[in-house]
Parts: C-alpha cells; sequence; structure tokens
C-alpha cells in the first residue's frame, strides 16, 4: 500500500498562484479558497506582520512538484553544494 495516500503536504501552488504560489498552497492545504488566504494575508498586513510572514512562507515553503525550498537551494549554494529547485 502507498505510505502517501491521503498525506497532505504544504507547497506553494503552481496553479493558484498571483505572485509565489504561498497562498493558493496554504489554501490548497487546508481545504478552501486561496482568496480567502490571500485577504487573511491582506489583513495581516495592515496590521504590521503580514508582509513579514508571507517571505518566511515563500522561503521554507518548496514549490509544488519541487524537491527543495528557497531558503535550502540559497544555503546549499552557499556551502558550494549542488542544489535543484
Amino acid at each position: 500500500m502507498n505510505e502517501n495516500f491521503g498525506k497532505k503536504t504544504l507547497r506553494r501552488s503552481r496553479d493558484q498562484r498571483l505572485l509565489t504560489g504561498v497562498c493558493g498552497g496554504i489554501g490548497e492545504f487546508l481545504g478552501v479558497d486561496p482568496n480567502i488566504v490571500r485577504l487573511v494575508f491582506a489583513v495581516l498586513t495592515l496590521m504590521g506582520g503580514g508582509i513579514f510572514v508571507y517571505i518566511i512562507a515563500w522561503l521554507v515553503m518548496p514549490e509544488e512538484g519541487g524537491r527543495s525550498s528557497v531558503l535550502e537551494h540559497i544555503v546549499r549554494n552557499f556551502q558550494g553544494k549542488k542544489s535543484e529547485l
């Protein structure tokens, strides 16, 4: 039996993206409309923390179908190791 069957992973979306796919990926993971997630990020931005949270999410969430996150790619390149996004 497939061990990954029914197992959700948090990844940036390729289909539901406006900028980097963070909100689309969170929406797909939670099973809600990505526009609701975008609205939450907009409110957080007005309150003073949304942009910071969005950038952190973009750095640590791998893209759908990708092998590693942007942050992992940056760290591996800094170490002189080969990395694929």
